[in-house]
């Protein structure tokens, strides 16, 4: 459930905090208070579009964050634990938004920053916002069918077709790329071989190029470099003045100066240690010079072979490392055109073995459809009655066509609701004759229907009562209190007889702060609430018999809930 809410700078909000209890929760207010920012707050905390007009006027940022506690059975839950957004013994989601002008907003999950998608992926299995708008996707028939599989608990045995659709399409997928014209394998196959053919001969190894390129680097240097290591050796140990000379003179010395000193025979020492690396590095030099000399000849090789590598990476991948593997990946390509024929058949016998297992699973859900269908259309109709639609017929009509063209991603069914709301005429599709209030109700039912298999903890309802009233009005707020036990609901609502019936009532009001417009809100309660209800019922004219009412309505309301 949502548990708290703070605004800071959102639209004409300057600073809220509100905290909320389970069940029915309803917030009115006259039109244009602002009741909807906080419908639009949370849509944003859930992964809604956000817009720089939404931050207040003259501020910099406007600030959302929201608290929700999870039960612990909901598969949300263990999914942030997995995710370590959650610690394994925490059940408190924490969701913060940060919207500023820069365009650079900022998304939070438990203090730590997060990309939007996040937020997006949670949305859906955390908050249900429904309005106007939103009870057009009742319309689609895809909508229908998730409704009919939720309805059905068939969720399960969907996502095990859908596996197996997968895997399906996957399948014949690898078929066809096999199955191509044979003149346009052979032309493949050609290609692929010359490739195979000249990646091999080039036999390229990862560091090569590297040690090629020092190699050059030494051929084209040669005279200059024997001459240098010719010199550096004559430094060390070509004459009476050479370093290694000098050193060992040095160390005669340093003999006779520890005979008389025994106290300095380090010194002798490090003269000694000192001449062993100087001698060797001689050594080096000498051999090194020797060795040197211009060979025109390997110098050529050495291009040669540095421009075939140069070729190979602009052909292959940019690197030895990705002609090297481009190499392995041909081969293995090669290797299946090959053995198209072997895998081919292989192939069929796999897809012909998968594709009656999708039949297989596809009648399976038809039939769980078909069933579920009836006992959905049963409940939406005592549903449907209960809102004030007695005459209402309503119908989940599910037509199957198992050939292989009607085979989909759901299954081979198609599922749409019927409704006729006029006795006499036959059912025809919802969007062709039902009215906005119609399917304010209609939703509302199904939502209904649905609450005990719906996880999604959150229901928000934006003014889905819009275009009922009277005896309607009083059975959707009987509806939404129910929808209370399963759901923690919040409604915006003009009609006092929804208003009514909630656990808690919000009052959002718009007024002067300073010389700046401010919404706020604010619990009611007591005479308080029923001021406001009265408010609602009379309008700005409040006689003690809309008093009596507004009090009437919230007693009745009460006693329907303690029953």
């Amino acid at each position: 459930m949502l548990v708290e809410l703070r605004i800071v700078n959102f639209a004409l909000i300057e600073q809220l905090s509100l905290q909320f209890q389970s069940g029915f929760t309803v917030l009115t207010g006259e039109t244009g208070a602002g009741k909807s920012l906080l419908i639009d707050a949370i849509a944003l905390l859930v992964g809604g579009r956000a817009s720089t007009d939404q931050i207040r006027s003259g501020e910099d940022e406007a600030q959302l964050e929201a608290a929700f506690s999870l039960p612990d059975t909901h598969p949300l839950l263990q999914r942030l634990r997995l995710q370590d957004i959650i610690g394994q013994n925490e059940s408190e989601l924490i969701l913060r938004r940060v919207l500023s002008r820069s365009g650079r907003h900022r998304v939070y999950v438990n203090g730590s920053l997060y990309p939007l998608r996040v937020l997006e992926e949670l949305g859906g299995t955390l908050v249900d916002i429904h309005g106007q708008h939103e009870q057009q996707s009742l319309l689609a028939t895809t909508k229908q069918l998730e409704a009919l599989d939720g309805f059905g608990r068939l969720t399960e045995l969907r996502e095990q077709y859908e596996h197996t659709y997968q895997g399906w399409k996957e399948l014949r997928r690898e078929l066809e790329a096999l199955q191509f014209d044979i003149v346009d394998r052979g032309k493949r196959e050609d290609l692929l071989r010359f490739q195979v053919q000249e990646i091999e001969q080039a036999g390229l190894l990862p560091d090569e190029e590297e040690q090629l390129r020092s190699e050059r680097q030494r051929l084209m240097h040669a005279n200059r470099l024997r001459e240098l290591a010719h010199e550096a050796h004559a430094e060390l140990q070509a004459d009476e003045q050479a370093v290694l000379t000098r050193l060992g003179r040095v160390g005669r010395t340093l003999t006779e100066l520890v005979q008389i000193d025994p106290a300095m025979g380090d010194c002798e020492h490090i003269a000694t240690e000192s001449a062993i690396p100087l001698k060797e590095l001689a050594g080096r030099l000498r051999d090194y010079s020797q060795r040197l000399e211009a060979d025109p000849a390997r110098q050529a090789v050495v291009e040669d072979r540095l421009d075939l590598i140069q070729r190979l990476k602009k052909k292959y991948g940019g690197s030895a490392e990705a002609v090297i593997a481009t190499g392995q990946r041909v081969q293995e390509e090669l290797q299946l055109l090959d053995n198209h024929q072997e895998r081919t058949a292989e192939l069929t016998v796999q897809l012909d073995a998968e594709a009656h297992r999708l039949r297989t699973l596809a009648q399976q859900l038809s039939k769980n459809r078909t069933d579920a269908a009836k006992r959905m259309t049963t409940s939406v109709e005592a549903e449907l009655a209960a809102l004030k639609m007695e005459q209402a017929i309503f119908q989940v009509m599910v037509s199957s066509d198992e050939s292989p063209e009607g085979i989909g991603p759901a299954g081979c069914d198609r599922v749409e609701f019927l409704l006729s709301s006029n006795p006499g005429e036959p059912p025809r599709p919802l969007g062709r004759v039902a009215s906005g209030g119609e399917l304010s109700r209609i939703m509302l039912a199904l939502k209904t229907v649905l609450a005990e298999m719906d996880q999604v903890p959150i229901l928000v309802f934006d003014e889905i009562d819009t275009g009922v009233g009277g005896a309607v009005a009083a059975a959707m707020g009987t509806k939404l209190r129910e929808l209370g036990s399963f759901h923690q609901v919040f409604c915006i609502t003009h009609l006092p007889q929804v208003a009514s019936q909630a656990e808690h009532h919000l009052l959002v009001e718009k007024g002067l702060d300073g010389q700046r417009t401010s919404t706020s809100v604010r619990m009611l309660k007591g005479v308080g609430r029923e001021e406001e209800i009265a408010r609602m019922l009379g309008g700005s004219i409040i006689t003690k018999k809309v008093r009596e009412t507004a009090a009437e309505l919230i007693a009745g309301a009460k006693e329907k809930r303690s029953k």
